[in-house]
Formats: structure tokens, C-alpha cells, sequence
């Protein structure tokens, strides 16, 4: 195995095989790190979103095999539901899928390796400098990899965002989110807004989702902002989470005495906090921050960016970190901006939890109302046809976007996308496939 790539790709998770798989296709020696030996499970609730499917297909990747899942029933504190609507798009599917990590990272993964990416088993534990630069990994066994560029995709604790100092520790909104895999059948995906209290809403979100074949996968999502050591009371909150499930309807007594064991993982949501390139260094997926603060999803996303983040390094000489930046200020910079701010605001509010929860089961009266709720929830906005959904889509969007412009979160994304038309490389810092395509 060579010692000197042009790309090093740190985690072979979504983002992460995403990225690989495009850039060797494309012709470029890639390395795809993971520490874990492939296949692994991950804490998630198993859905690959619409946007998420749309990825594969542009690829020309087959979808994974799994179970179709379409509207999402959102349960209030009460138990009062409602049912939001998940029509197809311009650009995506009108359902997701509900699939392991287990089986679709070990997909994913494949598909990078077969592409020509080498696969490297190790922890990359140390950065390699040359000339004030990362360039490249010293390995848990101790080899060392070098290469051109270096892609992040090593989830939200990522040790290449922190050794390539880019992330603002203040500013990181944070969560934690356990799950498990239940004996019961899941006819529709719930959401669940959860009190602890009367009008003492949980800082987060709990799901029942449909498992893969049969089952189900439940699990609740505790936001933290900045402080991580908030993370254990989720594992301390679970059994009274199932109680309430119980009472209102949505698990059994025999389901919840037969759970498997639980998984939990750290979640960094929003973007902010997070310079996403810098340099030679790119981010993707949960490394920067891009998973949705309202519900979760972050799959999607993560092979959203990582195809981004390939394609700015197989393009334009020179502008690869700019390109990057730019992509995302695209496909996810207005929503995020809105619904970070949100987020930030929401946690350690309790009484703002349970009132916004309660807001939300109003759109049960009006299939306009619930039908842009879910189009806006769900970040489809961007894709999504013509109609009352759009419109009121776009409503809250524009809304939201004016309530929370002089947000500090509003100023620290400011500051940080603004740079993306300014060029931070130099022309000699891309890939050269015409050097890569002669090692092939």
C-alpha cells in the first residue's frame, strides 16, 4: 500500500464512502480510513431521507434494500397527532427508506473500495505537518499517510476538525441521542414531543420508525449546546420516555421488556461552530455539523456534502475550499441559519419547548399548514413543487429568516460564509488526475 495519496479520507461512513467512492471514480488515489473493521452499527434511526435517495440515483448507485417509509406522524405532549404529508419533489422521491447503518454503511463502503479507493483500517491519531499545514496522519499502528488533501468525515467529536482548529467550541450546538431496536410493528414514523413535566417540555425529540424488517427502532435526542456532560441524562430519561410511549399508544409493556441493547452517540447539529474547509482540509457530515436541529436527520446530508466535497476536489484548480463553502451556502446555508438559531434559543427553555410543541399540533387542522410544515421540517424546501406546501414552505422560511437575522448565529455564519468568494489556496493546491491516473 502506498504511503502518499491525493486525498485521505477520515471515516468510511456515509459522508465519508460518499466522498471516496466519487473521487476515485474520478480518478484520484484516495485513502478511506475507518478505525472500525466494516460492518459496524451506528446510533441513528435508519432512515435514508428523500434528498438522500436522490444522491444515489445521481450517482448511479442502486437505492438500498430496506422498507419504504413516506408521511411522518408527529405526537404531541398530550398524544394529540399529527400526520405531515411526504410528497415527491422536483429533485427527490416522495418517500425515504428505512435501512441499518449496519448493512448500508458496509454498502456504501464497498462501493468506494470497488471504485478504487484503498481501504485503511486505524485511528488516525496524529496530524503530519509540512510547512504549517496538515499533510497528512500518523495511524494507530504507526504508519503514516500523506496526501494533498485531507477529508474529515470522522462524525461530530471529528479529531480532524479539532486538529485542523475548526470548531469554535462556544458556538457548537451539541446533542446526544440513544436507541434500540424493539419486537413491534411500526405501520407510520412518529416524531415525539415529550414533557417531563406539564409544560416542562424535553430539549429534544424522541422516534418510533419502522425497523428495516420488521421492528422497530425507538429512541430519544437530547440537545446540549455547548455542554456535553448534559448528554447522560438521555441514558437517565429513557425508561420514563417508554412510559409515556406506553401511554399514549405507541409502544406496548411486552415490546419495551424485550429491547435490545441500547446504542447511543454524540450528534453536532446546525453547522455552526464549524468552518467546513479551510486549507487543504474539508469537512462532511457530522464532522461539520450538518445534521437538522429540529429532527435529527443526518444522513442525507452526510452524502450530500461528501459527493460536494469530492466534486470541489476533482474541479476548478485552486478554489477547491471555496468551492466547498459555496455548495453548501447553497444547499443548506438559509435553513440551517434559521433553525440553529431556533435550536440554540429553545434549549434551556423548557416552558418554550412545550409551547412550540403544542404550536405545532395545530397544523392538524389544515393539510396546507401540516403539508409546509413538513416540506420546511424536513429541509425539502429546495426541490419542492410548485403548490400550497411550497408556499407555505417558504413562508416560514422567509419568517423565520427574518427573526433570527441578528442572531449571534446569524453574525457567526455570516463571517464564516462570507469567505466563500474569497480564494484560500493556491493554484497548485488540486488534485492532478493526469499524476493520479498514472499510478493506476
Amino acid at each position: 500500500m502506498p504511503s502518499r495519496f491525493d486525498v485521505i479520507v477520515v471515516g468510511g461512513g456515509p459522508a465519508g464512502s460518499i466522498a471516496a467512492f466519487v473521487l476515485a471514480r474520478g480518478g484520484a488515489r484516495v485513502a478511506l480510513v475507518d478505525k472500525a473493521q466494516f460492518p459496524r452499527d451506528k446510533a441513528c434511526g435508519d432512515i435514508v431521507g428523500p434528498r438522500g435517495l436522490r444522491v444515489l440515483a445521481d450517482l448511479g448507485v442502486p437505492a438500498p434494500i430496506g422498507r419504504d417509509v413516506g408521511d411522518i406522524v408527529v405526537v404531541g405532549p398530550t398524544g394529540r397527532r399529527v400526520q405531515l404529508p411526504c410528497g415527491e419533489g422536483l429533485t427527490y422521491p416522495g418517500h425515504g427508506t428505512a435501512v441499518t447503518r449496519t448493512v448500508f454503511d458496509s454498502m456504501l463502503h464497498d462501493l468506494a473500495v470497488e471504485a478504487g479507493a484503498t481501504p485503511v483500517q486505524g485511528q488516525a491519531v496524529e496530524p503530519l505537518e509540512m510547512e504549517g499545514r496538515i499533510d497528512g496522519y500518523r495511524m494507530s499502528a504507526g504508519r503514516n499517510l500523506r496526501a494533498d488533501f485531507v477529508i474529515g468525515a470522522d462524525g461530530a467529536t471529528s479529531r480532524v476538525a479539532a486538529s485542523a482548529g475548526m470548531v469554535d467550541a462556544k458556538k457548537v450546538l451539541w446533542g446526544f441521542a440513544v436507541r434500540t431496536y424493539l419486537p413491534q410493528a411500526v405501520d407510520l414514523p412518529a416524531i415525539v414531543f415529550w414533557e417531563s413535566a406539564p409544560w416542562r417540555g424535553f430539549p429534544g425529540y424522541g422516534w418510533v420508525f419502522p425497523g428495516a424488517s420488521g421492528g422497530a427502532n425507538v429512541g430519544l435526542g437530547l440537545g446540549t449546546l455547548a455542554d456535553r456532560r448534559a448528554g447522560a441524562k438521555v441514558q437517565q430519561e429513557l425508561p420514563r420516555f417508554f412510559a409515556h410511549l406506553r401511554q399514549v399508544g405507541l409502544l406496548t409493556d411486552a415490546s419495551t421488556s424485550m429491547a435490545s441493547r441500547r446504542l447511543g452517540g454524540w450528534l453536532k447539529m446546525g453547522m455552526v461552530g464549524t468552518v467546513p474547509a479551510a486549507g487543504r482540509v474539508l469537512l462532511v457530515g457530522d464532522a461539520a455539523g450538518l445534521v437538522n436541529p429540529l429532527q435529527g436527520e443526518g444522513i442525507s446530508q452526510a452524502m450530500s456534502s461528501g459527493r460536494s466535497a469530492a466534486e470541489a476536489l476533482l474541479g476548478e484548480p485552486g478554489r477547491v475550499a471555496e468551492r466547498y463553502r459555496a455548495t453548501l451556502a447553497v444547499d443548506h446555508l438559509p435553513y440551517h441559519q434559521i433553525t440553529a438559531a431556533l435550536q440554540g434559543w429553545l434549549v434551556g427553555r423548557p416552558r418554550a419547548v412545550a409551547a412550540v410543541a403544542r404550536l405545532v399540533m395545530t397544523a392538524r387542522r389544515s393539510d396546507a399548514i401540516a403539508g409546509g410544515w413538513s416540506v420546511f421540517w424536513n429541509e425539502l424546501l429546495n426541490g419542492a413543487p410548485p403548490g400550497r406546501h411550497r408556499t407555505v414552505a417558504a413562508m416560514v422560511s422567509q419568517l423565520g429568516e427574518t427573526m433570527t437575522s441578528h442572531t449571534s448565529t446569524a453574525r457567526w455564519f455570516d463571517a464564516t460564509f462570507a469567505e466563500a468568494s474569497t480564494p484560500v489556496i493556491s493554484r497548485d493546491a488540486s488534485l492532478c488526475l493526469t499524476r493520479s491516473d498514472s499510478h493506476r
